[in-house]
């Protein structure tokens, strides 16, 4: 009994300060809201576009700045909230996802009191007797949970083959406040998802049930364990790619316990020269692994930044019986010491279905080819885009993009003038945001993914070449896709077969709609009709501004009384329209 009193009062925060925290995330929100609606609608309606223009920038950073403070003072879901926006440069402007890409878990960590009393409830067996050894200074602390090293007992150390491991420990009521911080957020959605401008490009409440069904996993440990092993399975054999052992005796959804495997730094570049391992190497190899988990065994690694991989140093084996190949003992003695890349933190990893994994195989041979056109197509074919959207801007972006930057590697950009970059980079992301489409879960954590695994090999070789890396997949691609295009060709032979047999029939279908009087034609009054109905549509828009506006001026007036009278005042604007505008357009035709 109090074995279950204590673990109740570890991970349960008090109620007090979840109702707080709730509060505060709400009135962040709609503090937000409210000047966002004013600034992007209210001022553009009544002539003052350039008004609000004219310091976005600078408006919306300040958004990312206060955010960035809020998550770090509150911690928990927050933080990640932050590093999961920052990666949607699908819906957010770069002014936002720029400012909270440098948001990291910059919170303490949790007294190790706290995480014993955790770790023993969910152990069922105090530390002493778990492990032979515990550091109680923590390895490395995040958001939600922090990671301790620790000597497996004897009996584990035996089982197992080792005895060095590193404990990942929840961090006390994290659920909880994943709860109320969820809870909020679904709130939030709610209300953006009643506003027609952010519902026709974003599905918020979508976005919200993706952010919560990967941050659950996130905080199940057993989940993170199933990771690695399926992971490990995936290399199984593979000299290039290791990950640690799990110790399933020692694991529960809030403890993990793992094989330590701790080695040098993938981005530490003295390290790698030090124990003779070229950076330049290691870059085109990390590329090389994380294609193959991409296109070959559609299960990724979707967070690998420096701190979830190492390079191991292995020792060579040299089989006297083997042929050298020409190959001297001195050069054998001289060469570089063989390696392989470790994998860790298996929280966050994607999988890539077969549809979308073919609709990426597209892509990768439209951007082999720098082929503007067949790379929109592509992405249509993913499903990002919408099938009405009008993609003409984006082709022509796309093609402008691979004509000015096809090839180039970070160095060679770096070189072009800032001025040329951020007007293109300006240019490309209006053509972006202005096309419907969201990307789906699984692509965005492809991007993410890749976007790292860039950024990463580029820090390690300066010349490296993404499109180099790229190349060789497309090439096994494209000779895939001869070999079947014989099968292709059939398929659609079939197909086309099939519809001429069912014409006849479709035929005497439409023949029976026109005599039964059931087929559909315009109507000559339907754009009077139309007409009307914008008329009316506009109203009960200026309707529902004007109670917008008056209920955001009511509650900013406790945090911004400036604010709130101006919103209060403006809201007769739309007022006034919503009740007179149908009268004066009937009197002028009178």
């Amino acid at each position: 009994m109090p074995s279950a009193r204590r673990r109740r009062e570890d991970s349960t925060p008090d109620v007090g300060n979840t109702r707080a925290r709730y509060r505060r995330i709400l009135r962040f929100a709609v503090r937000h809201i409210v000047q966002t609606w004013w600034f992007e609608l209210v001022l553009p309606r009544i002539g003052l576009a350039k008004v609000a223009a004219r310091g976005r920038t600078a408006r919306l950073t300040r958004i990312a700045q206060r955010f960035h403070v809020l998550a770090v003072d509150l911690g928990g879901l927050m933080i990640k909230v932050g590093q999961y926006l920052s990666s949607r440069l699908d819906v957010l402007p770069p002014e936002l996802t720029h400012e909270l890409a440098g948001l990291q878990d910059e919170v303490p960590p949790v007294p190790f009191d706290a995480i014993r009393r955790l770790a023993e409830a969910e152990l069922g067996v105090p530390l002493e007797r778990a492990y032979a050894w515990f550091d109680p200074t923590p390895l490395a602390a995040a958001s939600l949970g922090q990671a301790h090293r620790a000597r497996l007992s004897p009996i584990d150390a035996v089982d197992m083959g080792y005895d060095e491991a590193v404990v990942k420990v929840q961090r006390p009521g994290i659920e909880t406040i994943v709860d109320v911080d969820l809870a909020a957020l679904r709130r939030v959605a709610g209300w953006l998802s009643r506003v027609r401008l952010v519902s026709s490009r974003v599905d918020v409440p979508s976005l919200v049930e993706e952010f919560a069904a990967t941050s659950l996993e996130e905080i199940d440990y057993l989940q993170e364990a199933a990771n690695a092993e399926r992971f490990a399975a995936s290399f199984a054999g593979d000299p290039r790619v290791a990950a640690p052992e799990v110790v399933w005796e020692r694991t529960t959804r809030r403890v993990l316990t793992l094989a330590d495997v701790t080695a040098i730094k993938i981005n530490d570049r003295e390290s790698l020269v030090a124990a003779g391992i070229d950076p330049k190497a290691v870059a085109k190899q990390f590329a090389t692994v994380m294609f193959d988990q991409l296109f070959r065994d559609g299960f990724f690694h979707a967070d690998p930044h420096p701190g979830n991989i190492f390079v191991t140093p292995v020792e060579q084996v040299t089989d006297a019986a083997s042929p050298t190949s020409g190959v001297t003992d001195a050069a054998r003695a001289t060469a570089s010491p063989a390696w392989r890349l470790t994998f860790i933190d298996f929280g966050m990893m994607g999988e890539v279905p077969d549809g979308l994994r073919r609709g990426l195989q597209q892509v990768i041979l439209a951007v082999a080819a720098r082929d503007g056109k067949r790379l929109v197509d592509s992405i249509r074919g993913v499903g990002i885009l919408l099938p009405s959207a009008d993609t003409a801007e984006l082709e022509r972006a796309m093609t402008e993009l691979f004509a000015r930057f096809g090839g180039m590697g970070l160095a060679e950009v770096r070189q072009i003038d800032e001025r040329e970059l951020r007007s293109f980079a300006i240019e490309f992301g209006e053509v972006m945001r202005a096309l419907p489409f969201q990307l789906p879960e699984n692509f965005l954590l492809v991007i993410r993914s890749m976007s790292l695994t860039s950024g990463l090999c580029s820090s390690l070789d300066p010349d490296f070449n993404m499109w180099d890396a790229v190349e060789p997949y497309a090439g096994q691609l494209l000779r895939d896709e001869r070999g079947n295009l014989v099968q292709a060709l059939g398929q659609q032979a079939l197909s086309v077969a099939s519809t001429v047999a069912r014409l006849p029939q479709r035929l005497d279908a439409l023949a029976d709609r026109i005599e039964e009087g059931r087929l559909v034609a315009n109507s000559p009054r339907l754009e009077q009709r139309v007409a009307r109905l914008e008329r009316t549509t506009r109203r009960i828009v200026s309707a529902v501004l004007f109670v917008g506006l008056f209920i955001g001026g009511i509650l900013l007036r406790v945090d911004e009384p400036m604010w709130g009278a101006a919103l209060i005042a403006v809201s007769v604007i739309p007022l006034l329209h919503a009740l007179f505008a149908g009268i004066f357009r009937r009197r002028g035709r009178g």
